[in-house]
């Protein structure tokens, strides 16, 4: 049984229900940007404080997760981030408008390293297409991971991916983004040595 949550900043959804109205649910027009996987909510709360003006879904399948981003959020004072329960694609297909995201973001998903599993990620040039059409142009896509097959791999496939541009240009990937927020998760690698792996195209 889920446990119940009552947070202002969790917003109930079941994929039967209509779209949310974002407008109206942050009564401002801001840009939209979506965070897929936002785990407990330590880079989303960074990223909202540094980012007043944007509009933020966070996004995730766990209830304790999300149960602990809205505790987070809801400690920093923050209005401008909304908490959904949600797995992505059914999310984002009903939910996000074509043309609508300012920016996504995918953090550490799950690189499912052995390599017989290695199909069920996340992050492949499949799911980059299939984000394409909601975001709008000269919007941001970021990834990040501390598995390092994980990372040289959409490294890799991001320079042939239609409609998209490098903005690490030379670099296919890097180590260190000025800028971005470290989440727990990332300052546990790196604190091990392992280093992040960052991919930062935008649409063209």
């Amino acid at each position: 049984m889920l446990i119940p949550n009552t947070s202002p900043t969790f917003l109930p959804w079941e994929e039967s229900e209509p779209s949310p109205r974002w407008g109206e649910i942050f009564a401002n027009d801001n840009p939209l940007a979506l965070e897929i996987g936002c785990g407990v909510g330590d880079f989303i709360t960074q990223m909202a404080a540094l980012h007043p003006t944007t509009n933020f879904i966070a996004l995730d399948f766990y209830n304790k997760g999300c149960i602990k981003t809205c505790k987070r959020v809801d400690k920093a004072g923050l209005t401008n981030v909304r908490v959904l329960r949600a797995e992505a694609r059914s999310f984002i297909e009903a939910c996000v408008p074509l043309g609508s995201l300012r920016t996504v973001v995918i953090n550490c998903p799950d690189p499912w390293p052995k390599l017989r599993h290695r199909k069920r990620r996340l992050v492949n040039s499949g799911f980059v297409s299939y984000l394409h059409p909601f975001m709008q142009p000269d919007a941001d896509f970021y990834f990040s991971t501390d598995f390092v097959d994980y990372g040289l791999d959409v490294a890799e496939f991001m320079t042939a991916q239609p409609g998209f541009i490098n903005q690490l240009a030379p670099d296919p990937f890097r180590h260190t983004l000025e800028g971005y927020p470290l989440s727990k998760y990332m300052r546990r690698f790196l604190d091990l040595g392992q280093p992040i792996y960052y991919v930062h195209y935008r649409r063209a």
